[in-house]
Protein backbone atom coordinates (compact mmCIF):
# COMPACT_ATOMS: atom_id res chain seq x y z
CA UNK A 1 0.00 0.00 0.00
CA UNK A 2 0.51 2.36 1.75
CA UNK A 3 2.39 4.47 0.57
CA UNK A 4 0.72 4.50 3.74
CA UNK A 5 1.62 5.17 1.94
CA UNK A 6 3.55 4.38 0.26
CA UNK A 7 3.64 5.82 0.42
CA UNK A 8 1.68 8.76 3.95
CA UNK A 9 5.17 16.14 4.43
CA UNK A 10 7.07 23.02 2.66
CA UNK A 11 7.67 24.90 6.28
CA UNK A 12 7.58 28.44 6.42
CA UNK A 13 8.89 28.65 9.78
CA UNK A 14 11.65 30.81 8.91
CA UNK A 15 8.99 33.21 8.36
CA UNK A 16 5.87 32.81 10.32
CA UNK A 17 4.25 35.74 9.26
CA UNK A 18 3.86 33.47 5.74
CA UNK A 19 2.23 31.01 7.79
CA UNK A 20 -0.32 32.30 10.41
CA UNK A 21 -0.32 36.16 10.84
CA UNK A 22 -0.80 37.51 14.52
CA UNK A 23 -0.77 35.72 17.81
CA UNK A 24 -0.56 32.75 16.10
CA UNK A 25 2.89 33.59 14.27
CA UNK A 26 4.34 35.41 18.35
CA UNK A 27 3.10 31.99 20.09
CA UNK A 28 5.05 29.53 17.76
CA UNK A 29 8.16 31.92 17.88
CA UNK A 30 8.15 32.17 21.03
CA UNK A 31 7.64 27.68 21.29
CA UNK A 32 10.43 28.02 19.09
CA UNK A 33 12.61 29.93 21.82
CA UNK A 34 11.91 28.71 25.00
CA UNK A 35 11.84 25.16 23.88
CA UNK A 36 14.54 22.82 25.65
CA UNK A 37 14.05 19.46 23.78
CA UNK A 38 13.74 20.43 19.98
CA UNK A 39 12.87 23.80 18.29
CA UNK A 40 9.15 23.73 17.71
CA UNK A 41 8.20 21.18 20.29
CA UNK A 42 6.77 21.34 24.54
CA UNK A 43 9.22 22.99 27.18
CA UNK A 44 11.03 20.24 28.71
CA UNK A 45 10.47 20.49 32.71
CA UNK A 46 13.50 21.63 34.63
CA UNK A 47 15.67 19.14 35.42
CA UNK A 48 14.88 16.96 32.67
CA UNK A 49 16.92 14.87 30.38
CA UNK A 50 15.70 13.97 26.83
CA UNK A 51 17.87 10.59 27.74
CA UNK A 52 14.96 8.72 29.07
CA UNK A 53 14.88 5.43 26.97
CA UNK A 54 16.19 2.22 28.25
CA UNK A 55 19.66 2.57 26.36
CA UNK A 56 21.61 5.97 26.72
CA UNK A 57 21.75 7.69 23.71
CA UNK A 58 24.25 6.41 21.25
CA UNK A 59 26.98 8.96 20.22
CA UNK A 60 26.79 7.96 16.37
CA UNK A 61 22.76 8.11 16.26
CA UNK A 62 21.51 10.96 16.57
CA UNK A 63 17.64 11.38 17.67
CA UNK A 64 16.69 12.35 14.32
CA UNK A 65 18.75 9.49 12.57
CA UNK A 66 16.94 6.85 15.35
CA UNK A 67 14.17 8.28 14.11
CA UNK A 68 14.44 7.73 10.35
CA UNK A 69 16.17 3.93 11.30
CA UNK A 70 13.08 3.09 13.00
CA UNK A 71 10.79 4.75 10.43
CA UNK A 72 12.54 2.87 7.39
CA UNK A 73 12.30 -0.26 9.19
CA UNK A 74 8.46 -0.19 9.86
CA UNK A 75 7.64 1.49 6.19
CA UNK A 76 10.02 -1.38 4.96
CA UNK A 77 7.51 -4.42 6.81
CA UNK A 78 4.75 -2.54 6.03
CA UNK A 79 5.25 -3.03 2.42
CA UNK A 80 6.30 -6.41 2.68
CA UNK A 81 2.67 -7.49 4.34
CA UNK A 82 0.83 -6.32 0.82
CA UNK A 83 3.08 -8.60 -0.80
CA UNK A 84 2.94 -11.43 1.74
CA UNK A 85 -0.94 -11.08 1.83
CA UNK A 86 -1.16 -11.46 -1.89
CA UNK A 87 1.11 -14.66 -1.74
CA UNK A 88 -1.77 -15.91 0.57
CA UNK A 89 -4.59 -14.96 -1.47
CA UNK A 90 -3.14 -16.49 -4.20
CA UNK A 91 -2.18 -19.76 -2.23
CA UNK A 92 -5.66 -20.00 -1.17
CA UNK A 93 -7.41 -18.72 -4.26
CA UNK A 94 -9.19 -15.45 -3.23
CA UNK A 95 -10.69 -13.90 -6.13
CA UNK A 96 -9.30 -11.40 -8.14
CA UNK A 97 -10.34 -8.72 -6.02
CA UNK A 98 -9.21 -9.31 -2.77
CA UNK A 99 -6.11 -8.03 -2.65
CA UNK A 100 -7.79 -4.55 -3.08
CA UNK A 101 -10.20 -5.22 -0.76
CA UNK A 102 -7.55 -6.12 1.95
CA UNK A 103 -5.90 -2.89 1.08
CA UNK A 104 -9.38 -1.12 2.15
CA UNK A 105 -9.12 -2.91 4.94
CA UNK A 106 -5.72 -1.45 5.96
CA UNK A 107 -7.27 2.22 4.91
CA UNK A 108 -10.31 1.37 6.73
CA UNK A 109 -8.34 1.61 9.92
CA UNK A 110 -6.89 4.98 9.64
CA UNK A 111 -10.72 6.35 8.62
CA UNK A 112 -11.95 4.86 12.07
CA UNK A 113 -9.76 5.39 14.54
CA UNK A 114 -8.43 9.15 13.56
CA UNK A 115 -10.35 11.26 15.70
CA UNK A 116 -8.67 9.80 19.08
CA UNK A 117 -5.13 9.12 17.66
CA UNK A 118 -3.96 12.31 17.33
CA UNK A 119 -5.14 13.17 21.12
CA UNK A 120 -2.91 9.89 21.92
CA UNK A 121 0.28 10.94 20.42
CA UNK A 122 -0.30 14.47 21.90
CA UNK A 123 -1.10 13.25 25.30
CA UNK A 124 1.66 10.65 25.61
CA UNK A 125 5.66 11.22 24.75
CA UNK A 126 5.41 10.61 21.10
CA UNK A 127 8.88 8.01 20.95
CA UNK A 128 6.11 5.63 23.34
CA UNK A 129 3.64 6.19 20.86
CA UNK A 130 5.67 4.93 17.88
CA UNK A 131 6.49 1.66 20.09
CA UNK A 132 2.89 0.82 20.71
CA UNK A 133 2.45 1.65 17.01
CA UNK A 134 4.98 -0.99 15.96
CA UNK A 135 3.78 -3.49 18.70
CA UNK A 136 0.38 -3.28 17.07
CA UNK A 137 1.28 -4.26 13.64
CA UNK A 138 3.91 -7.09 14.76
CA UNK A 139 0.01 -8.25 16.56
CA UNK A 140 -0.95 -8.55 12.85
CA UNK A 141 2.01 -10.12 11.46
CA UNK A 142 0.93 -12.93 14.34
CA UNK A 143 -3.01 -13.13 13.27
CA UNK A 144 -1.20 -13.67 9.83
CA UNK A 145 0.95 -16.53 10.75
CA UNK A 146 -2.21 -18.34 12.87
CA UNK A 147 -3.91 -18.21 9.77
CA UNK A 148 -6.57 -15.57 10.58
CA UNK A 149 -7.93 -14.07 7.35
CA UNK A 150 -5.46 -11.56 5.71
CA UNK A 151 -7.99 -8.41 5.05
CA UNK A 152 -8.87 -8.54 8.98
CA UNK A 153 -4.80 -9.05 9.97
CA UNK A 154 -4.16 -6.29 7.58
CA UNK A 155 -6.72 -4.17 9.08
CA UNK A 156 -4.90 -4.64 12.77
CA UNK A 157 -1.93 -3.78 10.95
CA UNK A 158 -3.52 -0.28 9.79
CA UNK A 159 -4.54 0.09 12.94
CA UNK A 160 -0.73 0.24 13.99
CA UNK A 161 0.05 2.12 10.82
CA UNK A 162 -2.60 5.13 12.19
CA UNK A 163 -1.70 5.34 16.01
CA UNK A 164 2.38 5.57 14.54
CA UNK A 165 1.59 8.39 11.73
CA UNK A 166 1.07 11.12 14.10
CA UNK A 167 3.56 10.46 16.37
CA UNK A 168 6.19 10.11 13.40
CA UNK A 169 5.61 13.39 12.00
CA UNK A 170 4.60 14.83 15.03
CA UNK A 171 7.93 14.09 16.90
CA UNK A 172 9.83 16.31 13.65
CA UNK A 173 8.83 19.85 15.28
CA UNK A 174 10.24 18.83 18.60
CA UNK A 175 13.83 17.77 16.51
CA UNK A 176 14.57 20.36 14.98
CA UNK A 177 14.98 23.89 15.49
CA UNK A 178 14.64 26.48 12.43
CA UNK A 179 11.49 26.13 9.30
CA UNK A 180 14.63 24.97 6.62
CA UNK A 181 15.39 22.10 9.28
CA UNK A 182 12.17 20.70 9.04
CA UNK A 183 11.88 20.93 5.48
CA UNK A 184 14.96 19.00 5.36
CA UNK A 185 13.75 16.63 8.24
CA UNK A 186 10.15 16.02 6.28
CA UNK A 187 12.41 15.27 3.09
CA UNK A 188 14.57 12.76 4.97
CA UNK A 189 11.86 11.11 6.22
CA UNK A 190 9.43 10.68 3.25
CA UNK A 191 13.09 9.91 1.51
CA UNK A 192 13.53 7.13 4.07
CA UNK A 193 9.95 5.93 3.46
CA UNK A 194 9.89 5.53 -0.02
CA UNK A 195 13.17 3.59 0.47
CA UNK A 196 11.32 1.27 2.63
CA UNK A 197 8.76 1.20 0.09
CA UNK A 198 10.74 0.44 -2.51
CA UNK A 199 13.14 -2.63 -0.77
CA UNK A 200 10.27 -3.56 1.09
CA UNK A 201 7.92 -4.15 -1.86
CA UNK A 202 11.10 -6.24 -3.63
CA UNK A 203 11.51 -8.26 0.09
CA UNK A 204 8.21 -8.64 0.29
CA UNK A 205 7.58 -10.13 -3.35
CA UNK A 206 11.59 -12.27 -3.03
CA UNK A 207 10.74 -13.89 0.58
CA UNK A 208 6.52 -14.10 -0.05
CA UNK A 209 7.86 -16.38 -3.45
CA UNK A 210 10.26 -18.50 -1.51
CA UNK A 211 8.08 -19.41 1.74
CA UNK A 212 5.65 -17.15 3.04
CA UNK A 213 6.39 -18.80 6.81
CA UNK A 214 9.77 -17.11 6.37
CA UNK A 215 8.74 -13.92 5.65
CA UNK A 216 6.38 -13.20 8.00
CA UNK A 217 8.86 -14.18 10.72
CA UNK A 218 11.22 -11.86 8.69
CA UNK A 219 8.24 -9.17 8.83
CA UNK A 220 7.68 -10.03 13.08
CA UNK A 221 11.57 -9.63 13.99
CA UNK A 222 12.01 -6.02 11.59
CA UNK A 223 9.21 -4.93 13.65
CA UNK A 224 10.79 -5.63 16.81
CA UNK A 225 14.22 -4.48 15.47
CA UNK A 226 12.48 -1.41 14.84
CA UNK A 227 10.87 -0.80 18.25
CA UNK A 228 14.39 -1.13 19.84
CA UNK A 229 15.50 1.65 17.80
CA UNK A 230 12.74 3.80 19.15
CA UNK A 231 14.48 3.42 22.61
CA UNK A 232 16.71 6.33 21.09
CA UNK A 233 14.29 8.64 20.81
CA UNK A 234 14.30 11.01 23.43
CA UNK A 235 11.14 11.43 25.24
CA UNK A 236 9.30 14.60 25.16
CA UNK A 237 6.85 15.61 28.20
CA UNK A 238 3.57 13.78 28.40
CA UNK A 239 0.50 16.22 28.57
CA UNK A 240 -2.14 14.33 30.50
CA UNK A 241 -4.43 17.33 30.40
CA UNK A 242 -5.46 16.15 26.73
CA UNK A 243 -8.32 13.91 27.22
CA UNK A 244 -10.52 11.93 24.97
CA UNK A 245 -13.77 13.44 25.62
CA UNK A 246 -15.71 14.52 22.72
CA UNK A 247 -13.31 13.57 20.57
CA UNK A 248 -15.61 13.35 17.28
CA UNK A 249 -17.01 16.46 17.95
CA UNK A 250 -13.69 18.22 18.24
CA UNK A 251 -11.84 16.32 15.77
CA UNK A 252 -15.07 17.66 13.57
CA UNK A 253 -13.58 21.11 14.34
CA UNK A 254 -10.15 20.34 13.51
CA UNK A 255 -10.33 19.55 10.29
CA UNK A 256 -12.74 22.45 10.00
CA UNK A 257 -10.19 24.92 11.12
CA UNK A 258 -7.87 23.57 8.92
CA UNK A 259 -9.76 23.13 6.00
CA UNK A 260 -10.52 27.10 6.93
CA UNK A 261 -7.03 28.13 6.37
CA UNK A 262 -6.09 28.64 2.87
CA UNK A 263 -2.64 26.92 3.28
CA UNK A 264 -3.37 24.22 5.70
CA UNK A 265 -6.52 23.82 2.47
CA UNK A 266 -4.16 23.93 0.26
CA UNK A 267 -1.47 21.23 1.76
CA UNK A 268 -4.31 18.48 2.75
CA UNK A 269 -6.28 18.45 -0.54
CA UNK A 270 -3.04 18.07 -2.73
CA UNK A 271 -1.58 15.04 -0.13
CA UNK A 272 -4.73 13.63 -0.15
CA UNK A 273 -5.31 13.64 -4.30
CA UNK A 274 -1.70 12.36 -4.42
CA UNK A 275 -2.03 9.34 -2.14
CA UNK A 276 -5.16 8.72 -3.79
CA UNK A 277 -3.89 8.77 -6.88
CA UNK A 278 -0.43 6.87 -5.86
CA UNK A 279 -2.79 3.99 -3.95
CA UNK A 280 -5.11 3.57 -6.86
CA UNK A 281 -2.41 3.68 -9.44
CA UNK A 282 -0.71 1.08 -7.52
CA UNK A 283 -3.81 -1.28 -7.38
CA UNK A 284 -3.86 -0.77 -10.95
CA UNK A 285 -0.29 -1.69 -11.78
CA UNK A 286 -0.83 -5.18 -10.11
CA UNK A 287 -3.23 -5.67 -12.77
CA UNK A 288 -2.00 -3.73 -15.63
CA UNK A 289 1.14 -5.74 -16.17
CA UNK A 290 0.01 -9.26 -16.32
CA UNK A 291 -2.93 -8.01 -18.63
CA UNK A 292 -0.87 -5.74 -20.85
CA UNK A 293 3.05 -7.07 -20.57
CA UNK A 294 2.23 -10.81 -19.48
CA UNK A 295 4.39 -10.19 -16.58
CA UNK A 296 2.91 -12.57 -13.91
CA UNK A 297 6.01 -13.54 -11.35
CA UNK A 298 5.54 -12.01 -8.10
CA UNK A 299 9.20 -10.83 -7.35
CA UNK A 300 8.94 -9.21 -10.90
CA UNK A 301 5.84 -7.11 -10.17
CA UNK A 302 6.94 -5.84 -7.02
CA UNK A 303 10.66 -4.92 -8.25
CA UNK A 304 8.53 -2.71 -11.45
CA UNK A 305 5.96 -1.31 -8.89
CA UNK A 306 9.36 -0.52 -6.60
CA UNK A 307 10.57 1.66 -9.80
CA UNK A 308 7.79 4.64 -8.53
CA UNK A 309 9.02 4.21 -5.25
CA UNK A 310 12.26 5.52 -6.54
CA UNK A 311 11.20 8.22 -8.19
CA UNK A 312 9.51 9.43 -5.60
CA UNK A 313 12.30 8.98 -3.20
CA UNK A 314 13.97 10.95 -5.78
CA UNK A 315 12.04 13.53 -6.01
CA UNK A 316 11.82 14.19 -1.91
CA UNK A 317 16.17 14.91 -1.99
CA UNK A 318 15.28 17.21 -4.50
CA UNK A 319 12.98 19.27 -3.53
CA UNK A 320 14.12 21.72 -1.04
CA UNK A 321 16.56 23.05 -3.90
CA UNK A 322 13.18 22.63 -6.29
CA UNK A 323 10.84 25.01 -4.38
CA UNK A 324 11.80 27.12 -1.84
CA UNK A 325 10.13 27.89 2.00
CA UNK A 326 7.70 30.38 0.49
CA UNK A 327 7.12 28.89 -2.57
CA UNK A 328 4.83 26.32 -2.31
CA UNK A 329 2.12 27.32 -5.06
CA UNK A 330 5.01 25.68 -6.87
CA UNK A 331 4.11 22.30 -6.37
CA UNK A 332 0.75 22.51 -8.76
CA UNK A 333 3.35 22.07 -11.63
CA UNK A 334 4.24 19.07 -10.45
CA UNK A 335 1.07 17.93 -9.78
CA UNK A 336 0.09 18.81 -13.34
CA UNK A 337 3.25 16.40 -14.62
CA UNK A 338 2.16 13.88 -12.16
CA UNK A 339 -1.59 13.66 -13.43
CA UNK A 340 -0.26 14.27 -17.44
CA UNK A 341 1.99 10.77 -17.04
CA UNK A 342 -0.58 9.09 -15.52
CA UNK A 343 -2.63 9.56 -18.58
CA UNK A 344 -0.09 8.84 -20.63
CA UNK A 345 0.14 5.45 -19.33
CA UNK A 346 -2.54 4.21 -20.81
CA UNK A 347 -0.76 4.51 -24.30
CA UNK A 348 2.48 2.13 -23.18
CA UNK A 349 3.21 -1.00 -24.15
CA UNK A 350 6.58 -1.76 -23.45
CA UNK A 351 8.37 -2.47 -20.45
CA UNK A 352 11.53 0.09 -20.80
CA UNK A 353 8.61 2.85 -21.40
CA UNK A 354 6.33 1.12 -18.46
CA UNK A 355 9.60 1.86 -16.00
CA UNK A 356 10.47 5.19 -17.25
CA UNK A 357 6.74 6.55 -16.59
CA UNK A 358 6.48 5.20 -13.26
CA UNK A 359 10.03 6.46 -12.40
CA UNK A 360 8.28 10.24 -13.66
CA UNK A 361 5.21 9.73 -11.79
CA UNK A 362 6.74 8.88 -8.66
CA UNK A 363 9.53 12.05 -9.29
CA UNK A 364 6.64 14.43 -9.97
CA UNK A 365 4.82 13.16 -6.76
CA UNK A 366 7.80 13.47 -4.35
CA UNK A 367 8.29 17.11 -5.28
CA UNK A 368 4.22 18.02 -5.06
CA UNK A 369 3.88 16.54 -1.82
CA UNK A 370 6.86 17.10 0.56
CA UNK A 371 6.21 20.77 0.52
CA UNK A 372 2.82 19.96 1.36
CA UNK A 373 3.58 17.88 4.54
CA UNK A 374 5.85 20.89 5.78
CA UNK A 375 3.07 23.39 5.13
CA UNK A 376 0.66 21.37 6.76
CA UNK A 377 2.89 20.33 9.86
CA UNK A 378 3.51 24.11 10.32
CA UNK A 379 0.17 25.67 10.16
CA UNK A 380 -0.99 22.97 12.59
CA UNK A 381 1.71 22.83 15.23
CA UNK A 382 0.75 26.96 15.66
CA UNK A 383 -2.72 26.10 15.54
CA UNK A 384 -4.62 23.00 16.53
CA UNK A 385 -0.89 20.88 17.78
CA UNK A 386 1.08 18.44 15.76
CA UNK A 387 -0.28 15.44 16.73
CA UNK A 388 -4.22 16.64 15.52
CA UNK A 389 -2.81 17.92 12.78
CA UNK A 390 -1.63 14.62 11.28
CA UNK A 391 -4.63 12.62 12.79
CA UNK A 392 -6.46 15.10 10.51
CA UNK A 393 -4.56 14.67 7.62
CA UNK A 394 -4.66 10.55 8.28
CA UNK A 395 -8.26 10.90 7.77
CA UNK A 396 -8.26 13.17 4.96
CA UNK A 397 -5.25 10.97 3.06
CA UNK A 398 -6.80 7.38 3.53
CA UNK A 399 -10.44 8.71 3.13
CA UNK A 400 -9.63 9.67 -0.29
CA UNK A 401 -7.45 6.29 -0.71
CA UNK A 402 -10.23 4.28 0.68
CA UNK A 403 -12.76 5.80 -2.03
CA UNK A 404 -9.96 5.37 -4.71
CA UNK A 405 -9.45 1.88 -4.11
CA UNK A 406 -13.13 1.29 -3.35
CA UNK A 407 -13.90 2.49 -6.67
CA UNK A 408 -11.20 0.52 -8.58
CA UNK A 409 -12.54 -2.40 -6.08
CA UNK A 410 -16.26 -2.49 -7.61
CA UNK A 411 -14.90 -1.13 -11.27
CA UNK A 412 -12.58 -4.43 -11.47
CA UNK A 413 -15.32 -6.64 -10.03
CA UNK A 414 -17.62 -5.01 -12.97
CA UNK A 415 -14.76 -6.01 -16.00
CA UNK A 416 -13.97 -2.51 -16.67
CA UNK A 417 -11.40 -1.87 -18.61
CA UNK A 418 -7.81 -1.72 -17.02
CA UNK A 419 -7.16 1.18 -19.42
CA UNK A 420 -10.48 3.24 -18.25
CA UNK A 421 -9.67 2.81 -14.61
CA UNK A 422 -6.75 4.25 -15.43
CA UNK A 423 -7.73 7.33 -17.59
CA UNK A 424 -9.78 8.00 -14.77
CA UNK A 425 -7.40 8.29 -12.06
CA UNK A 426 -5.36 10.65 -14.15
CA UNK A 427 -8.30 12.64 -14.42
CA UNK A 428 -9.11 12.73 -11.20
CA UNK A 429 -5.57 13.96 -10.17
CA UNK A 430 -6.05 16.53 -13.04
CA UNK A 431 -9.42 18.08 -11.24
CA UNK A 432 -7.62 18.25 -7.47
CA UNK A 433 -4.86 20.11 -9.43
CA UNK A 434 -7.54 22.53 -10.67
CA UNK A 435 -8.95 22.74 -7.25
CA UNK A 436 -5.69 23.61 -5.79
CA UNK A 437 -5.24 26.35 -8.56
CA UNK A 438 -8.29 27.94 -7.43
CA UNK A 439 -7.43 27.91 -3.60
CA UNK A 440 -3.63 28.85 -4.29
CA UNK A 441 -5.11 32.26 -5.21
CA UNK A 442 -6.06 32.79 -1.51
CA UNK A 443 -2.42 32.07 -0.31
Amino acid sequence: MHIKSLLQNSSLASNPETVQKGSDARRDEEAREGCTFGGYGERAPAGETTQTGLFQRSPGLSPLGALYLAQFLSAFVDNMILFIAQAIILRNNYPGYYLPLVQSMFLFSFIILSPWVGRFADRHAKARVLIVGNLIKAAGILLLMLGFDPAASYAVVGAGAVIYSPAKYGILPLLTRTGPELLQANSHIETYTILAILTGSVAGGYLADLSISAALMTALALYGLSVMVNLWIPRNPPNPAITYRHAVAEFIRDTRALLQNPRSAYSLIGTGSFWLSSAVLRMMVFAWLPLILGITSGMAISMIIAVTGVGIALGAMITPYIIPVDKIKRTLWFGLAMAFSILAFTLIHTLPLTILFLLLIGCFGGIYIVPMNTCLQQVGHSSIGAGKTIAVQNFVENLCMFSGVALYTLAAKSGVDINVSVAVAGLAMLGFVGILGLLGRKI
